[in-house]
């Protein structure tokens, strides 16, 4: 009789509801995700002891080691150049046992016609939304070797379609600075294992807790390409925010005490480039351009055919408006010295207005209509938001002052808004003076009622983005900044309340929340999107 220490391995590396040692089960897993051992016999076999064992084992050390590590270190680029990868494991038969596990690649054919419909189909999504993506062949894997050759690509993202393989395969594809993305198919093509097993087996390494670094729930797309595609779109936003240029007139800032260190953030944080113009600069440049008799000439012309426009109005001295489009020229000339297609004004409500005989309002607005980014107040708490969501929808951005949100609707205004802010379109717009000095050029947008926004609202430490959707109910006329819009917001917003953080928000057309959540959390910061959580009290 065997002591009851003794016990005899079975063809599974286990005993009858016991375990062998680490080793045994660590052979047992690789079996099992190679074919070799069924679901069943895996649920089956593996006892509350095996758990532990198996949770013993260096690779849950390796997983829990990582599991706290920094966000991937993310480089600047134009475009996304991601690398596919099939991950398979082709059974073998074997008599009187469960020799096949879950998934739909059975033969070697079955591999190729895999890969074959997973190259179809990242070319149909290429071409039907436009990003600015490269996608290398797909890379056919099924064991450690292959894994590690393939996480060597020169790539931006792997995206992994994951039908099936080795778990310790999935992990050597996971390169901790590079974004990674499951693809899982249940519909769309041969079903994966990996559909059923991502969330226990790989996330959390059959525990109840999260272990695998690099990864998240976020990052697993099931069957719907449109998925696939509004991550790569958040991503390609980000990577074309890092590394930004942005011009600073009077030097760079930040909002109140919190945004004392916004300019270090914005530099070590989204890699932003700050080269500053001095006012005393700025006092000479523009004293220069205004007696150039041909630029203050195009200016007056610009303008009388700015205001010939059937959707403007004119409240304030149409020279202020000249001044305007002079200033306008003057900031492009800034840029372009620079290579930097983004500007932004310190002290646009007092400094600049003696020097250009006008506000900056009218001037950063016309900068915006023509593609460039141009943000008052230097408040870099805000700006990247604005840099980023630009880049991910490729259309103007709206940096206002928030109101106390109450009933479902805030009031958001500034007097810099620009009036192409869905990229084409050119909305309605009267100019009058910037409102705190009574002075200048501002424009009144007048929004597109029921239009969709998103909203950001960064915070100070850029640890924590609050945001939400909603639609432009109104365009009042309070006496506050010239453009001004009652804004209805989605979801949960007494949260918004309870949540509201920094000073500055960030306006654009369309809803593109789940982009900048997924775009943000690869800098490690947190996204809470109140919009999508229901409104209180209503069923």
């Amino acid at each position: 009789m065997a002591s009851e220490h003794s016990h005899t391995c079975d063809s599974t590396g286990l005993t009858g509801g016991a375990c062998c040692n680490a080793a045994g089960l660590r052979a047992f897993y690789e079996r099992a995700a190679r074919g070799m051992v069924s679901r069943r016999h895996v649920m089956a076999g593996l006892g509350t002891a095996a758990v532990g064992a198996w949770v013993l084992t260096s690779r849950r050390a390796k997983a829990e080691a990582g599991a706290a590590s920094t966000p991937p270190t993310i480089t600047p680029a134009k475009e996304l150049i991601i690398q596919p990868v099939l991950t398979y494991a082709i059974p073998k038969r074997a008599e009187q046992t469960s020799w096949r596990p879950w998934g739909g690649l059975m033969e070697p054919s079955d591999v190729d016609e895999e890969a074959k419909r997973i190259t179809s189909e990242l070319g149909e999504l290429a071409s039907n939304t436009g990003l600015a993506v490269k996608f290398l062949p797909v890379m056919p894997v099924d064991d450690r070797a292959k894994a590690e050759r393939a996480a060597k690509a020169v790539c931006d993202v792997t995206l992994i379609y994951a039908s099936g393989g080795d778990g310790d395969v999935l992990e050597k594809l996971v390169v901790p600075d590079r974004p990674t993305i499951f693809f899982l198919r249940h519909r769309s093509g041969p079903v994966s294992l990996w559909y059923e097993i991502m969330h226990p087996r790989f996330l959390r390494k059959t525990t109840d807790e999260y272990k695998q670094p690099g990864v998240d729930v976020g990052d697993v797309v099931v069957d719907d390409r449109d998925d696939l595609a509004w991550r790569l779109r958040g991503l390609l936003g980000l990577r074309r925010t890092l590394g930004q240029k942005v011009v600073t007139i009077g030097g760079a800032a930040g909002w109140g005490v919190g945004g004392q260190i916004a300019p270090k953030i914005a530099k070590t944080v989204w890699k932003l480039e700050l080269p500053d113009v001095s006012y005393e600069t700025l006092s000479q440049r523009i004293r220069k351009i205004k007696d150039d008799s041909h630029a203050v000439t195009e200016a007056g012309r610009k303008a009388e055919e700015y205001l010939k426009d059937s959707g403007v109005e004119l409240f304030t001295e149409k020279k202020y408006v000249a001044n305007a489009f002079l200033l306008a020229r003057l900031f492009k000339d800034l840029m372009a010295e620079q290579s930097a297609t983004a500007i932004t004004v310190n002290h646009c409500m007092g400094t600049i207005m003696p020097m250009s005989e006008t506000t900056a309002c009218l001037t950063l607005s016309l900068l915006n209509d023509e593609g460039y980014l141009a943000f008052c107040e230097s408040d870099f708490v805000v700006i990247p938001s604005g840099i980023l969501m630009h880049h991910i929808t490729g259309t103007p951005v709206f940096l206002n002052d928030p109101t106390w949100p109450h009933h479902g609707v805030v009031t958001v205004a500034h007097c810099t808004a620009p009036r192409k802010m869905n990229g084409e379109r050119l909305e309605p717009v009267k100019i009058h003076t910037h409102f705190e000095s009574d002075y200048g050029a501002a424009p009144k947008v007048e929004m597109a009622e029921g239009q969709r926004i998103t909203m950001a609202v960064p915070d100070f430490a850029c640890q924590k983005w609050v945001g939400f959707t909603g639609r432009i109910e109104a365009n009042p006329f309070h006496a506050i900044c010239r453009a001004q819009m009652d804004v209805t917001i989605d979801g949960n917003w007494p949260k918004l309340v309870d949540e509201m953080r920094g000073f500055h928000w960030m306006m654009v057309y369309g809803d593109c929340a789940r982009e900048i959540g997924y775009a943000i959390k690869h800098l490690g910061i947190k996204w809470l999107n109140v919009s999508a959580e229901p409104t209180p009290g209503v069923a």
